[in-house]
């Protein structure tokens, strides 16, 4: 159907009432310019560029769901991800942690590192910082892989098929980017050139997307759809990636896991995902959901996307993670540094990070944005990434210091891991689902919202002018973790504390 086309109409989110007026015009940018330009700015979730801000209906956000009576649904919501790691971080700011020392005088070292990070790469320019997403990454080396996937399509295909094409693409290689271990690396069939880490599986995702590993139409190879999914194994997957015994990949059967499920996930949405399902398909639903606007540019509402995201792919997580009630949470666990008084309930005891779904949620938007001049209302609710660039940056700055107790018990983990024979730059290490590791991604995301006016205020930017979180995390702190780990540890580059991947978080 066509993407600006009218659906039937549904109940929209509690709060909100359906809008029975909406228009959707069709139009089209020019296929060339809509994807070349400088990535529009987005300013505290209200406008994506400085002259939008007049032309933009006041849009209403959908509250959150009532933790004292639906609380899984509490702990699924973006709301509850910056309302949670708040509490761990309040606890942080008074050194009360349980795992960590924290040193408040290292906050201003910290922020002078990234704001002397995004003054050398963009001093005079900061508006051209795009937000943090999958779209970089795939241009690794300064190749520009999007574009020149783009160029090699055909005029004739309109920018709504493009975007769900890109969507297809970001949200397969989205899944496969957890954290892939020191040793494994990616060398590009086209380039050849080697890539390890986040950049290397974008690349491996992007060769196996245009070699048609995840369409089941051989006269369209460049989409995602469910028949395509579930053809995936863990060998198929380990050819796509290079994994060999001399290649080792963390989590390789988690992986291959999320895309078996998520061709499930697919067929059982087909309210968002199509009678013919794709990942791409989102976007119809999205444009025809009641509460999407139009105004000037199409306006959706952040927690719609979420909902897509959240909902409509519960199924492709891992079943034995936290469960609330029987309903199964994602990326959220249990936190001793939760409050204990008054007496608690379950959910109070958890904190949700969402890691993926968020990082989804950051790369999606992008060629929404650049494509269809989408504007997302709300997108100030998103938070910064609790993974181990921004985490790394916190520990390696001085910030954060492991507690004693703790990094013995992490380096006898380490060592119960590799082996002593097999040692280099050892770090502690702990399973994803430990206390600690669980404190360490709450303060992360707590002083991540800390950073982000620091270091505004460190570049003496203002109002309208100040970088978002999105552009912080993408030119700042992600790239600094990275940085700094590269000094601290220049055998591997890898974190000052190790997490077991298993292929579904980090």
């Amino acid at each position: 159907m066509g993407i600006f086309k009218r659906r039937e109409q549904r109940t929209p989110p509690d709060g909100l009432k359906p809008d029975t007026t909406l228009i959707r015009p069709a139009s089209t940018v020019d296929l060339i310019s809509s994807y070349s330009h400088k990535s529009p700015k987005l300013v505290g979730g209200k406008s994506f560029s400085p002259n939008m801000a007049n032309v933009l209906p006041e849009t209403p956000i959908p509250e959150p769901p009532d933790p004292a009576i639906k609380p899984a649904a509490y702990l699924r919501s973006i709301h509850a991800v910056r309302a949670r790691t708040k509490l761990v971080l309040e606890e942080a700011k008074v050194n009360a942690l349980n795992h960590f020392t924290v040193d408040m005088s290292k906050f201003k070292d910290t922020a002078d590192y990234v704001v002397s990070i995004i003054k050398r790469d963009f001093a005079g320019d900061y508006a051209s910082i795009p937000p943090h997403g999958r779209w970089q990454h795939f241009e690794v080396g300064g190749r520009p892989r999007v574009t020149q996937l783009l160029q090699s399509w055909s005029t004739s295909i309109d920018n709504q098929e493009r975007t769900r094409r890109l969507i297809d693409l970001f949200l397969v290689s989205v899944l496969l980017d957890a954290g892939a271990g020191n040793k494994w690396s990616y060398k590009s069939k086209e380039s050849g050139k080697v890539y390890a880490r986040s950049e290397g599986l974008a690349v491996a995702s992007l060769e196996m997307f245009k070699a048609g590993a995840f369409s089941s139409d051989p006269s369209q190879p460049h989409q995602v759809d469910a028949a395509g999914l579930s053809k995936v194994t863990v060998e198929t997957l380990a050819r796509g990636m290079q994994v060999s015994d001399a290649n080792p990949m963390s989590g390789l059967e988690g992986r291959a896991g999320l895309l078996i499920r998520l061709s499930t996930a697919l067929q059982k949405n087909a309210e968002m995902f199509g009678v013919d399902p794709r990942p791409g398909n989102m976007i119809d639903y999205l444009m025809s959901h009641p509460t999407t606007q139009a105004a000037s540019v199409p306006v959706v509402v952040l927690p719609t996307l979420w909902s897509v995201l959240m909902d409509g792919l519960s199924d492709i997580w891992p079943a034995t993670r936290t469960a609330i009630q029987g309903l199964p949470l994602g990326d959220a666990w249990p936190c001793q540094a939760m409050p204990k008084s008054p007496p608690a309930q379950p959910w109070e005891t958890i904190v949700p990070f969402h890691k993926l779904t968020q990082w989804l949620c950051y790369s999606l938007m992008v060629p929404m944005t650049k494509l269809l001049n989408v504007h997302f209302a709300g997108a100030e609710l998103m938070t910064g990434l609790p993974e181990y660039r921004n985490g790394g940056l916190l520990v390696d700055t001085g910030l954060l210091t492991l507690k004693e107790e703790d990094r013995q018990q992490g380096l006898k983990n380490y060592h119960q891991m590799v082996g002593n024979g097999n040692a280099v730059e050892v770090v502690p290490t702990f399973e994803a689902g430990d206390d600690v590791i669980v404190e360490w991604r709450a303060v992360t995301v707590g002083f991540l919202d800390e950073l982000l006016v620091a270091v505004n205020k460190g570049l003496g930017l203002q109002g309208a002018e100040q970088l978002t979180l999105a552009q912080m995390l993408e030119a700042g702190t992600w790239k600094g973790g990275r940085e700094i780990a590269q000094v601290s540890r220049p055998i591997t580059g890898g974190p000052p504390i190790g997490i077991i991947s298993d292929g579904t978080v980090f």
